[in-house]
C-alpha cells in the first residue's frame, strides 16, 4: 500500500492532489481494490465503510480527513 504509516498500524495515509476523490478511485489508489470491478463488488457487498458507516455509493465524494475501511484495513485521506 502506498503512503506513510501512522501511529495506528492498521491505518495508512493516502495523499490526494485534488480537493476530493471518488470512493471507487480511492479504493484503487490505496490498493484496496485491484480494479473498478473489484471496487464495485466490495461496495455492493457492504464491505466498505466511510467514517465508520457502510457506504453503498461508488461515486461518494471523499475529502481530506475521511477514513475508508475495507476488511479491517483503514486508510485516511490527506492533502498531498
Amino acid at each position: 500500500m502506498m503512503g506513510c504509516m501512522t501511529d495506528d498500524a492498521s491505518s495508512t495515509e493516502v495523499p490526494i492532489r485534488d480537493d476530493m476523490i471518488r470512493l471507487g478511485q480511492l479504493l484503487k489508489l490505496a490498493s484496496l481494490a485491484e480494479d473498478g470491478v473489484e471496487a464495485k463488488a466490495l461496495i455492493d457487498n457492504g464491505l466498505v465503510q466511510v467514517n465508520g458507516q457502510i457506504e453503498e455509493r461508488r461515486g461518494r465524494q471523499l475529502r481530506a480527513g475521511d477514513t475508508v475501511s475495507v476488511n479491517n484495513v483503514s486508510v485516511r485521506i490527506t492533502p498531498a
